[in-house]
């Protein structure tokens, strides 16, 4: 079989989960030569479940600090929290940690649900939208825009600017070029410390505020550090919740049968949610770069070397998984690796996503049950983001 893995008009149609299935049983561990714009020749791909969870955990030889995509087109992201190892990637992941504590999200829901039912006011008695702009991505930014305490009125900026870097300059639509995702990184970065200005002179009770005012090992963060955990927290809060909402609703419409169960039983909606983590994957892959060398399969990886855990293959890994091609609401037990496969990296936000998915989904089967597609699907250019841009769909209007 032919394997490209890496160029991002591949994924366009969807996720090439038959390339994915050759190389878990043929080449489980798989070098893809090609030229790696700054970044030199190549990376390897770990495309199993258990080696990717063996990795993830194993950060002394497979560390994050060479960055986490392909490509980091933006000097200066090895500063970002994800690009860090221990334990300079504990001390900073503790200046935020507690305001992400499950209890600590628990006592979100009501919040959360009101912030669902406000959104779903307004599309409600159209009967008719575009799912990703209008519900799916309303939802994530108003959550993580309170949390940082970026003004509602500038949401959309953060949606903007996220939308381009995470394109990566692949996609026609959110960015043309690796300069266009640089200009939206320094874009948010300007943005960031106005707003961290902003709250020197009034401190409110939002994320901006603990960042700048923490301190590790007796210092505050640089500016630069500032700003790579402002932009990470943006793109991780929004970028990845949005796309899991549509591509979740996509999957309840293919499945009809599915959708129904979670109609007449709503003690499925917990188990629909990681369900719809591990069918989605709304993250490919991350990039871990070896620190020494490492044999693999057979197969030896010398250091400073580009690998590639794909979470999208490792969930849909007949090794780990019954039926793994079958979307099941019912699926227990569920061992996905969306938010990643343990170890220090283990997504900070999980409990987050977790509760605005299933607060989402409760509400929009309660109110538009029989949502259909109602138009063309069109999908981000990305070999890292499973990502719809735009979903039209219809369902019965409500009564005003």
């Amino acid at each position: 079989m032919q394997i490209d893995i890496y160029s991002p008009e591949i994924f366009v149609p969807g996720v090439p989960h038959e390339q994915f299935r050759w190389l878990r049983d043929n080449a489980p561990v798989h070098y893809t030569a090609v030229d790696v714009p700054d970044e030199g020749p190549g990376f390897w791909s770990f495309t199993r479940f258990e080696d990717i969870v063996r990795a993830s955990k194993d950060y002394k030889t497979f560390a994050n600090g060479g960055g986490t995509n392909i490509h980091e087109p933006v000097q200066g992201v090895n500063l970002m929290l994800i690009n860090q190892d221990p334990p300079d990637h504990t001390r900073l992941r503790a200046t935020v940690s507690k305001g992400f504590h499950p209890k600590m999200i628990a006592a979100l829901e009501q919040h959360i649900r009101d912030i669902v039912t406000r959104i779903l006011d307004r599309v409600a008695p159209k009967g008719e939208c575009d799912f990703v702009t209008d519900i799916a991505a309303e939802l994530p930014l108003e959550v993580i825009a309170e949390f940082m305490g970026v003004p509602v009125e500038d949401r959309h900026k953060i949606f903007t600017w996220s939308n381009t870097m995470i394109a990566q300059g692949g996609d026609p639509e959110y960015g043309a070029t690796i300069e266009d995702a640089t200009r939206a990184f320094f874009e948010m970065s300007d943005y960031a410390n106005w707003l961290a200005e902003q709250r020197r002179q009034g401190p409110k009770d939002d994320l901006v505020t603990k960042i700048i005012s923490a301190e590790i090992d007796g210092e505050k963060l640089t500016e630069l550090e500032y700003d790579m955990f402002f932009v990470m927290l943006a793109i991780a809060g929004n970028e990845t919740t949005r796309n899991l909402i549509s591509g979740g609703m996509r999957a309840l419409i293919e499945h009809p049968e599915q959708r129904r169960l979670l109609l007449e039983d709503h003690s499925l909606f917990g188990n629909a949610v990681e369900e719809m983590l591990r069918w989605v994957t709304p993250v490919m892959h991350f990039r871990r770069t070896t620190a020494c060398e490492v044999t693999v399969h057979d197969q030896t990886i010398g250091p400073g070397e580009k690998v590639l855990l794909w979470y999208a293959s490792g969930n849909r890994d007949g090794r780990s998984f019954d039926e793994p091609d079958a979307f099941d609401v019912r699926r227990t037990p569920n061992p996905h690796v969306t938010f990643g496969a343990g170890g220090p990296h283990f997504c900070l936000g999980f409990s987050l996503a977790q509760l605005e998915i299933r607060v989402m989904f409760e509400e929009l089967l309660r109110r538009m049950p029989d949502m259909e597609f109602d138009g063309e699907i069109q999908r981000l250019h990305s070999n890292f983001i499973n990502g719809i841009r735009h979903m039209p769909v219809r369902f019965t209007p409500e009564r005003v």
